[in-house]
């Protein structure tokens, strides 16, 4: 029997992208001042040709990276592991306690994010495992998957998953 062909089919649509507001903490008295992106998100994914010369149906992994953008899409991100940043829900607000700061703002226009800063190599690690935890994907015969994030040309994160 001839050994299997592997292949990594890459996605990197125009679409597959989300602008949003954020700020990165550089300590527990430095951070950026509140600011946007224009965010693009890229997948390559890893798995065998089969018999029909196809790895598999990859319009599935394009929908669901588009839906993981749109949930990012229009909000400022917030980060809920920060050892420096703590948020607070009260009355429609959240507020963001850095340093001796308070920092609200609508609930409707941010989103808490399970991470430690809101930088492109965080966001990767997310959308990767957001990925993986989406049934269509996860029952897709994949080897491994390399997710990146840009928040401007030519600067890249990237998270790698294989299974172990």
């Amino acid at each position: 029997m001839p050994p299997e062909s592997l292949t990594c089919i890459e996605i990197s649509k125009e679409y597959l992208n989300f602008s949003a507001g954020h700020f990165t903490i550089f300590s527990a008295t430095e951070r950026e001042n509140l600011h946007g992106h224009n965010f693009q998100v890229r997948c390559a994914a890893t798995a065998g040709i089969g018999p029909d010369g196809l790895a598999f149906d990859y319009v599935l992994l394009k929908r669901v990276l588009r839906d993981l953008c749109d949930a990012l899409d229009e909000r400022v991100l917030l980060p809920e592991r920060s050892p420096y940043l703590a948020l607070e829900h009260q009355d429609g607000m959240v507020i963001a306690r850095f340093a001796d700061e308070r920092i609200p703002f609508l609930a409707r226009d941010c989103l808490a994010l399970p991470i430690r800063n809101a930088t492109i190599e965080e966001l990767a690690g997310l959308l990767v495992e957001r990925l993986r935890a989406r049934p269509e994907i996860a029952d897709l015969d994949l080897r491994a998957l390399e997710l990146g994030v840009s928040s401007s040309p030519g600067q890249w994160a990237f998270s790698h998953w294989e299974p172990t």
